[in-house]
């Protein structure tokens, strides 16, 4: 009788010769990553738990309530440690977070909304001390906030990496306070970059698949040197519990904005004193662009940095050298420039590109100054309305717009509230099915440039349309104004 265990021996070491003499070897089982033990032993220290306390409104405890006109009401009544508390009633709620220790004389940098509204917040270290911490400085536009604490003794703290060069694949490790259930790490990679969840106007998050979940908001996230290059921050979730995808506020937006809370207590931001929108393709071929590149300046405060050396239509191409590829990309690069700082701006005008000096205001005073002018009625009084001359579009021109329009009249103004700074002619009718109608155009809306030139006759408008179709063009660029004050520009489809 035959070996079994012979026979299968042999069969092994004939197929292994068969695979040498093919020129391949046994494949090897792949391998995850290195183990991040030290790395995370390291670090641990200096990442904090957060909690807070703070008085929100509905007060009570959970009881039960007993049907309407059962004899036990009275009972229940005397009963129920709620009797007398309204909605408007206050009690405590407490929430958890994480953060980390950015110098070693107690500085912890965390979210805002992990902290917003407290009475009273706490650090917790790895060593289970509890500190008492004083809010240095919070900003909402990046959901960054910065506590201090009191000790003796230095605080093991972290330095910052570079985010611009974590790339998608890339390993990361986020270490915080998931449920409250204390220091937790988690590993993963670089997910995606850029991402914008519309959750401010700076939006650029890292998106990593390391878990996050509630609790970790304001703590780390690691690259594979030690350094920290992003602060969780949010999560796509159901229920409460993360669905795999988090994101973090990538540090090298994080950083200028944690260093300006830490050392003035609030931030300042460079400004540039202009409202923008994004180019559309049908925009960007109403001015004779190929691409959509740059943001497209709709208004220009007065008082601001850009008046008198920005217009009205002027597109935006590249800021201080740094090319604006998507409109979101302008505030973001402005806010991280220097207060004061000279820039150089690069922009199409008219159809020919130049380029302006501007000096950078602070965006908070900028605030200030566009709350004020918008309180003022529109702005100023640039004199009486154009009155009602009779005349219409003809059937041609509206034909070709898909809308008509009427002269603005001081009952019209009065009628739908319209500023006595707008000046333009009154959008009465859209046609239905036509691209004016499918831009979002609609009646009450004033028309107030048509390819950049100022209108407040119908006879410009008419002389603007037929230029445009005698020259060949698509669409007509227009700018269009809401009754109180905000313009957009709007790119429409001749005919």
């Amino acid at each position: 009788m035959s070996d079994p265990k012979g026979m299968l021996k042999a069969a092994g070491l004939w197929l292994a010769a068969i695979m040498l003499l093919a020129g391949t070897a046994p494949a090897a089982f792949a391998q995850g990553p290195a183990s991040v033990s030290e790395l995370a032993a390291r670090l641990s220290p200096a990442v904090v738990n957060i909690g807070t306390s703070r008085q929100v409104r509905g007060g009570g405890v959970p009881f039960p309530n007993v049907p309407e006109g059962s004899p036990l009401n009275d009972l229940f009544n005397e009963l129920n440690p709620n009797q007398g508390m309204g909605d408007d009633s206050m009690r405590e709620a407490r929430s958890l977070g994480s953060g980390f220790f950015i110098s070693a004389d107690g500085l912890v940098a965390t979210n805002n909304h992990v902290i917003e509204g407290a009475t009273e917040i706490f650090v917790f270290t790895s060593e289970n001390e509890r500190y008492v911490a004083e809010l240095v400085g919070r900003d909402e536009k990046t959901d960054l906030a910065v506590l201090k604490i009191e000790t003796d003794e230095p605080t093991p703290f972290v330095g910052f990496g570079d985010s611009d060069t974590a790339e998608v694949g890339d390993w990361v490790m986020a270490i915080g306070n998931p449920f409250g259930l204390g220091g937790s790490v988690s590993l993963g990679i670089v997910s995606a970059r850029n991402r914008d969840i519309n959750s401010g106007p700076y939006d650029d998050f890292i998106q990593t698949d390391a878990a996050i979940n509630q609790g970790n908001s304001g703590g780390p996230l690691f690259d594979m040197d030690g350094n920290v290059v992003g602060v969780a921050t949010a999560i796509i979730a159901r229920g409460g519990s993360s669905l795999g995808i988090g994101f973090a506020v990538p540090i090298n937006l994080a950083g200028p904005v944690i260093g300006q809370l830490s050392e003035f207590g609030e931030t300042r931001r460079g400004w540039l004193g202009v409202g923008i929108q994004e180019i559309t393709d049908d925009i960007a071929a109403s001015m004779g662009q190929t691409e959509t590149f740059g943001a497209m300046v709709v208004e220009v405060t007065p008082g601001g940095p850009s008046e008198g050396v920005l217009i009205e239509g002027d597109l935006i191409l590249r800021f201080n050298g740094t090319q604006i590829r998507e409109m979101r990309d302008l505030p973001r690069t402005v806010a991280q420039t220097p207060v004061g700082q000279a820039v150089s701006v690069d922009i199409v005008r008219e159809g020919k590109e130049m380029s302006v000096d501007i000096s950078l205001g602070r965006l908070e005073t900028g605030e200030l100054l566009i709350a004020e002018g918008r309180q003022q009625n529109g702005g100023p009084d640039l004199g009486p309305s154009v009155e009602d001359d009779g005349l219409r579009l003809s059937d041609i021109a509206e034909g070709l717009l898909g809308f008509s329009v009427a002269p603005l009249t001081d009952t019209t103004r009065d009628e739908l509230g319209i500023a006595a700074s707008v000046r333009g002619l009154l959008i009465e009718t859209v046609l239905e099915a036509s691209d004016a109608a499918e831009k979002g155009l609609l009646p009450g809306l004033i028309v107030s440039e048509i390819n950049q030139v100022a209108v407040e006759s119908v006879a410009v408008v008419e002389k603007l349309v037929a230029d445009a179709q005698a020259s060949g063009r698509e669409a007509i660029l227009l700018k269009v104004v809401d009754p109180s004050g905000i313009s957009r520009f709007v790119a429409v489809k001749i005919g």
